[in-house]
């Protein structure tokens, strides 16, 4: 399938997703992967990884890049040649990639029931808003979740916990925005954040 969404959140920042309907085969063959590229996906044990991982590839020909474009730093970072910064997701079916002149973190989740049983894990002064019989319960967990992974990959420092150190403003999920903190280490950061859902899934993207 070409690309599922594409969303200009400003005019330095867009957001692609890439709905995984293709085969193996079929994402690998218009590829040219960089070696070290290659050697990665032919080790992953899971299909499912490989057409993830080879979908993010085929959402940055649509940005106008490829896999010789981008690198990782120590930290699992990834970097575009140009200097423009890059965030990369992928679960299950869908893949999303955000390209903007600012630091930006992007994270795709399954909607799951089973988040609730983790949920004081990375939840702290987000219950004092969160209704647990609420019908929506589950969703805003998964915006919530969402929104500190992808701050998390855009900090990209070791010791940042979700629990502790970020922080997400009550919201709506009709709302699709929210903001969002980052409190470490004595300094506070502030974030705009911006969450959609579609097919039993979640996505969430922040921007300084």
């Amino acid at each position: 399938m070409p690309l599922y969404n594409s969303i200009s959140v400003n005019s330095q920042t867009t957001v692609k997703i890439w709905k995984i309907e293709e085969s193996y085969s079929d994402l690998l063959k218009p590829l040219d992967l960089k070696p070290n590229s290659l050697e990665r996906v032919l080790g992953m044990k899971s299909e499912l990884h490989q057409r993830g991982f080879l979908s993010v590839r085929h959402l940055l020909r649509e940005f106008g890049y490829t896999d010789q474009d981008l690198h990782y730093d120590d930290y699992g970072k990834p970097h575009l040649k140009d200097g423009k910064h890059i965030s990369i997701t992928h679960s299950f079916t869908f893949s999303g990639v955000i390209v903007s002149d600012k630091e930006v973190g992007i994270d795709i989740e399954k909607q799951r029931d089973k988040i609730a049983i983790i949920a004081k894990k990375f939840v702290d002064y987000e219950f004092n808003y969160l209704n647990i019989s609420a019908d929506d319960y589950i969703n805003k967990l998964t915006v919530i979740w969402g929104i500190k992974e992808s701050l998390y990959k855009l900090f990209a420092t070791p010791g940042m916990l979700f629990k502790d150190h970020f922080l997400v403003i009550p919201f709506m999920i009709e709302d699709g925005n929210t903001v969002a903190w980052i409190d470490y280490k004595n300094k506070k950061y502030r974030y705009n954040t911006a969450f959609l859902e579609f097919e039993g899934f979640t996505c969430a993207y922040v921007v300084p």
